[in-house]
């Protein structure tokens, strides 16, 4: 299965890094046409850094107290926020990093925790945010708690709006073209019998 995937670059750094393997897979929400593997960018020491830098060229000007990460990002969170500190509003503020748990798409903060989002401004950094579900619940359980979500960074994003929130996306579904996502029930794929080559989470896939 490994064999089939393609690298997708970002234009401004070809150091970030992603993969990207045709078939059919099984996600939290949906059946997709391609398995998007950031396991390199999000494992890697250089390649966290330059996805970093990245993040940090466009939240430069942004007001940021705490990075909450998604989906095992917290490495490139803690790049980030170094970023962020060393340069524009943010330099030599000191920055929260968390990794608060999301269940069922909601955002779920532990009381020892709510002291990094009540009043502060939160950016909130995922790996894949193709559907904006997931990114959405989340930039809703901040305001409940207290929080004021500045900006949203994904390293794989569809083209979706985030209500008024900055959307910054490294490698977009343009890149991929012919990327495609279903309802499970609506799914064109299954219904050619085509099994599922795996499913698909933040931690990576399983094959089936």
């Amino acid at each position: 299965m490994e064999s089939r995937g393609i690298e997708l670059k970002t234009r401004r750094n070809s150091a970030v890094v992603i993969r990207a393997i045709p078939g059919h897979f099984a996600t939290q929400h949906s059946h997709v046409s391609y398995c998007i593997d950031i396991t390199k960018l999000k494992s890697d020491l250089k390649a966290s850094k330059a996805a970093a830098r990245l993040f940090a060229e466009k939240f430069n000007n942004t007001p940021v107290d705490t990075i909450i990460t998604l989906e095992r990002m917290k490495m490139v969170g803690a790049f980030l926020a170094n970023e962020l500190s060393h340069s524009g509003i943010n330099i030599n503020n000191d920055m929260g990093v968390i990794s608060p748990e999301v269940t069922n798409d909601k955002l779920i903060l532990r009381d020892n925790l709510l002291p990094y989002v009540q009043n502060k401004n939160v950016l909130v950094l995922c790996a894949t945010a193709t559907t904006g579900l997931t990114a959405k619940g989340t930039l809703e359980g901040i305001r409940y708690y207290g929080g004021e979500p500045v900006g949203l960074g994904v390293v794989f994003g569809g083209n979706f709006e985030m209500d008024g929130v900055p959307v910054v996306r490294l490698i977009s579904l343009e890149d991929l073209p012919d990327y495609a996502s279903f309802p499970p029930a609506q799914c064109p794929l299954c219904r050619q019998g085509m099994k599922v080559d795996a499913l698909v989470n933040s931690y990576g896939y399983s094959k089936i």
